[in-house]
């Protein structure tokens, strides 16, 4: 029931290079001081091509590594809003686990079901992460954006029926430099059929991603 699947991105560092090139002289005939003309100004030309070479120095990235999902959520947190689940949660596995991680709560209580993502996605640079964070919302309309939380956020709820059972589902999108954080919260009665209401499932969502930026923060390298 996870909404946002993360992409895995891959890092790139550019060093730069620096190509020399010389040139050799061929004199057949002339005086001596002919040469020694050239080679002063052998040295100028290097220091004029030297002076106009662009710089590839990469900008620095505020985060390096994702943070222990598990961990971005309070104990306290977990229980108001998935009872009867294991606080420490489940990571799911990654094929790169530093530059993105996700952590589950999923339980029963009766007839409630709740379950909550919290994923983390670090990457390569602050464009390349509000590009990803644009294209999230693209598909997610009638949410609205959530002020002081991150340098961008944005929360929806949607309402899914099948087979008469209703499920109401909340997704926090949070850019914050570098970094993606996406929270997942929905909830079931499969006694009255009846999904949680749409305020309660927001604001479930907004804690959770509150303290997971709160987390990515804290982290910081």
């Amino acid at each position: 029931m996870r909404s946002f699947p993360l992409p895995i991105t891959l890092t790139a560092r550019l060093s730069p290079v620096v190509v020399l090139a010389a040139a050799g002289w061929a004199l057949s005939s002339g005086s001596s001081s002919e040469p020694q003309a050239a080679e002063k100004k052998q040295p100028e030309t290097t220091a004029s091509q030297s002076a106009s070479a662009p710089s590839t120095t990469a900008a620095p990235k505020t985060y390096t590594a994702a943070p222990a999902p598990c961990g971005s959520v309070a104990e306290k947190t977990v229980n108001s809003l998935v009872p009867k689940a294991k606080a420490t949660g489940k990571e799911i596995k990654s094929t790169d686990s530093a530059l993105r991680r996700t952590c589950s709560w999923n339980a029963l209580d009766g007839y409630e079901y709740r379950w909550l993502d919290v994923s983390f996605e670090v990457l390569q640079s602050d464009d390349a992460a509000e590009k990803s964070y644009q294209g999230r919302l693209k598909d997610r309309s009638g949410g609205g954006a959530v002020p002081g939380l991150g340098d961008a956020a944005y929360s929806v709820v949607d309402l899914a029926t099948e087979d008469k059972q209703e499920t109401r589902e909340g997704v926090v999108v949070v850019r914050a430099s570098n970094a993606l954080v996406v929270v997942t919260y929905n909830g079931s009665d499969f006694e009255s059929k009846k999904a949680p209401s749409t305020d309660e499932i927001n604001k479930g969502a907004i804690k959770a991603a509150k303290e997971a930026v709160a987390a990515l923060l804290a982290g910081k390298k």
